[in-house]
């Protein structure tokens, strides 16, 4: 008996040692099997004859399960079989060439899903068009996938009209949702879909698509320039689905996505994701905070997708007594900030946040599946054995990787600041952009840490800790050197929205004349019946931020210039600078003398320029 003691003692001890030692070990462990599965599922789907495709997993669902809901809109149910056959009379209606590119300019809304499944049933890739962009943002978008089809929703008529002379003489076949209204070359499709049949289509149409073949094109937001066409294979459309398994949405989950479907985050995490688990979604077409709480309601959603920016409006809505009267139990999403995520758990319930860190160009993601406040993921041996990368050493100044002697890049230690690189090879391939071979090859590092090596650019900033926990930092494009130090927008932009008078703020480098790097420069929108406090928000940077950090110049905007997916532009305000002759709001410059931050005047401006003014 006494042997038998201590042979438990001692395990126990081993036991409480292990998870002393190592914290998260079985997390891990349930994680990894998930990883397991999801490799093992698509090597199967990749064997099969013909591939096994998000669409045959839908017309799978659709047997199995033909009656239940898949899209809840408004006041609209419908169920996989309905949206199977809606999907039908698209193909039938439009009969296209398996290969031929079609640029959908639509709204969220069950025609989307419809026309985007129809289109894959004819093998036809298509282009997300986000549904912001105008003119020039639009012809750049539609010409660099190859598109020879537009499909557009009644709401965009005047947009595409705006560009229409431009496509017609490039024989593009332009389709309208809705009336025509008498205008040549646009083509009304709503009634020619009317009269289509449901049948399903053949198979054989689209026999040639491969695992390899182009799928989707998804765009980049374009917050510094014209939108980046990410081309996605079939096989790379199959990664993003699995992250609801990966995060644990169940089979009798709801899915609210209020997100735009153009997004690589809204259609393939969400939209396919759902398909994969064969649950319902709840779609709107466009996120309202006021509609959010009563959408969840009114549908009993269990889960919901998010990015950064709903859930600090979510945050910054009045507080009412229903704040916790939901049943949603997880919230799936990236770009939350640590004091964000703390107050919505606060307010709202114990709603478990999945953080996660993707991007649609990039090859390696990570999921936060611990939950620790802050992080976008967790690196594990899997993704250290199945996908090589590393954090190194950036100069924000000229804009590259830093290299030793030899050329090589350097890595960061453990706790600092690195760029995110990861290395593209055959299990994680890069295909690029789309009639943009330039940027493509900007994305590609050669000679990383051996000659002949090619790791992919992330353009992100990032930290990990000792504890293998990841954090997202910055955006090279984002980050600016000022008195030979790198300034992050993202931590800077954090320390002013501490403010109480402050409502967002959007932080940016601009150049000076007679000075290197970029100088630091806030632009911010305030609260409702506030003004800005000029002293109070400079004892506050002061407080708060180191002398090279703290924005030398603050802009009042009454309204922050967001892209589809609520991501801060910049490149107009960059462009314009601290010019008082050009900017028409309220301007002001950290003065050291005033303690405070003063109106910044034509004479301080003509100054500056003059190099009379030190900073």
């Amino acid at each position: 008996m006494e042997v038998l003691y201590t042979v438990v003692l001692g395990a126990a001890l081993i036991l409480f040692f292990c998870f002393f030692k190592f914290p998260y070990f079985l997390q891990d462990c349930r994680f990894m099997r998930k990883m397991l599965v999801v490799r093992s599922k698509r090597m199967k789907f990749r064997e099969k004859t013909p591939f096994y495709s998000v669409l045959d997993c839908f017309l799978d669902v659709v047997k199995k399960q033909p009656h239940k809901p898949f899209i809840l809109y408004e006041d609209q149910v419908h169920t996989y079989l309905q949206v199977d056959q809606a999907s039908n009379k698209v193909a039938q209606a439009l009969q296209l060439h398996a290969g031929s590119t079609v640029a959908l300019l639509l709204e969220n809304g069950p025609v989307l899903v419809w026309m985007w499944l129809g289109l894959f049933k004819l093998g036809c890739p298509v282009s997300m068009l986000n549904t912001n962009i105008r003119t020039k943002s639009l012809l750049h978008c539609f010409r660099c996938c190859g598109a020879s089809v537009l499909i557009a929703g009644a709401e965009h008529r005047e947009a595409v009209c705006e560009v229409l002379p431009d496509l017609l003489a490039e024989d593009v076949r332009v389709y309208i949702l809705g009336d025509a209204g008498g205008v040549e070359g646009l083509h009304s499709l709503t009634e020619k879909i009317q009269q289509s049949p449901n049948t399903p289509v053949p198979h054989t149409l689209r026999d040639n698509i491969t695992m390899s073949s182009t799928g989707l094109f998804i765009y980049t937001s374009g917050t510094t320039g014209l939108p980046k066409a990410t081309l996605i294979p079939q096989d790379k459309i199959w990664g993003a689905p699995f992250f609801p398994y990966l995060t644990g949405v169940k089979a009798d989950d709801v899915l609210y996505i209020p997100l735009p479907l153009y997004h690589g985050a809204g259609l393939l995490i969400g939209l396919a994701g759902a398909i994969e688990r064969g649950i319902t979604v709840v779609l709107r077409r466009k996120f309202s905070v006021s509609q959010f709480w009563k959408d969840c309601r009114k549908y009993d959603v269990t889960a919901f997708q998010y990015i950064g920016e709903v859930m600090r409006y979510l945050c910054n809505t009045p507080k009412t007594d229903t704040d916790r009267q939901h049943k949603v139990r997880l919230a799936i999403g990236n770009g939350l900030r640590a004091d964000v995520w703390q107050e919505f758990q606060r307010r709202f319930g114990s709603v478990d946040i999945q953080e996660f860190y993707a991007a649609s160009d990039g090859i390696l993601s990570f999921i936060n599946y611990v939950g620790k406040v802050g992080a976008v993921g967790r690196v594990n041996f899997y993704q250290k054995k199945m996908f090589p990368h590393a954090l190194i050493q950036y100069d924000a100044e000229r804009e590259e990787p830093v290299r030793d002697r030899e050329g090589r890049c350097v890595p960061v230690p453990t706790g600092e600041t690195g760029l995110l690189v990861v290395k593209i090879t055959k299990l994680a391939p890069f295909r690029g952009y789309a009639g943009n071979p330039e940027q493509t090859e900007k994305k590609r590092l050669r000679d990383v840490f051996e000659k002949g090596d090619v790791y992919f650019n992330s353009g992100d900033l990032m930290r990990m800790d000792n504890e293998d926990f990841i954090y997202f930092q910055d955006r090279i494009g984002d980050t600016f050197r000022w008195k030979g130090e790198n300034v992050a927008t993202m931590e800077v932009s954090d320390v002013m929205t501490m403010l109480e008078f402050i409502e967002d703020c959007n932080v940016y480098g601009v150049e000076v004349p007679g000075h290197e790097g970029r100088i630091g420069m806030a632009a911010v929108t305030l609260k409702e019946g506030r003004e800005f406090e000029a002293k109070e928000a400079f004892i506050h940077v002061c407080n708060f931020l180191p002398v090279y950090a703290r924005p030398r110049f603050i802009r009042i905007l009454e309204s922050m210039e967001l892209t589809g997916t609520f991501k801060q532009v910049k490149v107009t305000l960059v462009k314009e600078g601290f010019n008082p002759e050009v900017i028409s709001q309220p301007l002001y410059v950290l003065q050291e003398s005033s303690h405070s931050y003063v109106p910044l005047t034509h004479s301080d401006y003509s100054m500056i320029i003059a190099g009379q003014t030190c900073f």
